[in-house]
């Protein structure tokens, strides 16, 4: 880790302890941002930091309305601003506030969307969009969405207005916890997908039961001669049938005898698996 990286982690570990700092008037801004820029001045990037908290805080407290932890959003925003003051060259004259806006803000939604919901709602930029425009939105509507409301809000963002309608739909959706607790009288996905037959334990054994039967019976027919396997098969495992008398006329023996020879088999076979 460079030694930015760690001068600004321990700026931000100080958060929680620390008052906002008074602003910083634009000369003593653009001082700072020289030394930092031209020096690489670690102590003029970390005042930066400190002077902006309340930039940062006024920015998160506009995403209250998200369900999500105001400290959270804030932590999110100050690593914004890190990356924020990192990049700021103070010779474009435009103060930091202005530039660090949006680094603030990417780093705030980019949380939303990995912690409002379990499933993921908004993958492109578009669907981001949308995604902040329902939302405010739906602050003010408490009923679902008019056709005219679906399109005009399309029609701003230069979407669909069936995507508006999709987008809203997943808004209403609410989490489920896979696990239900003792004192819950609810269902959960848990539920829907335990089967109550068998344990994985008893998966386990079944299917080694399985694979031993069938080395023994492996085994088992190992031990036949190729006439015995050949009317067990032509018997049994072939989807027609083969009848007693026409395995006769190619051994050339009777009927009965090849009969005697299946059952022998058999019990061959029987007694090799009951080992």
């Amino acid at each position: 880790m460079s030694e930015y990286a760690l001068s600004l982690q321990k700026t931000a570990g100080s958060l929680e302890v620390q008052k906002y700092p008074p602003i910083l008037t634009p000369e003593e801004e653009y001082s700072l941002a020289i030394e930092l820029y031209d020096n690489g001045d670690l102590s003029a990037a970390r005042k930066l930091v400190l002077a902006h908290m309340r930039f940062v805080a006024f920015i998160a407290h506009g995403y209250k309305g998200y369900g999500l932890e105001q400290a959270d959003l804030i932590q999110e925003g100050m690593i914004g601003l890190m990356k924020a003051v990192k990049r700021f060259d103070p010779y474009k004259k435009v103060r930091l506030s202005s530039f660090a806006v949006y680094w603030i803000r990417a780093e705030i939604h980019e949380y939303i969307f990995k912690n409002w919901k379990i499933v993921k709602i908004a993958t492109t930029k578009a669907q981001r969009k949308l995604f902040f425009k329902l939302k405010q939105a739906k602050a003010h509507i408490y009923t679902s969405l008019t056709n005219d409301q679906a399109e005009e809000i399309a029609s701003d963002l230069g979407v669909r207005k069936q995507d508006v309608i999709e987008m809203e739909s997943r808004l209403q959706l609410n989490d489920v916890a896979f696990e239900v607790h003792d004192d819950e009288d609810t269902y959960t996905p848990e539920q829907y997908l335990a089967d109550p037959k068998q344990t994985p334990e008893q998966l386990l054994l079944s299917d080694r039961s399985r694979e031993d039967l069938q080395h023994r019976l492996y085994q088992a027919l190992s031990s036949l001669d190729e006439r015995s396997i050949d009317i067990l098969q032509s018997r049994y495992l072939k989807e027609e049938k083969t009848t007693l008398h026409t395995l006769a006329d190619k051994y050339g023996v009777s009927a009965e005898r090849v009969r005697q020879l299946e059952n022998k088999a058999i019990k061959k076979l029987k007694e090799r698996l009951e080992e």
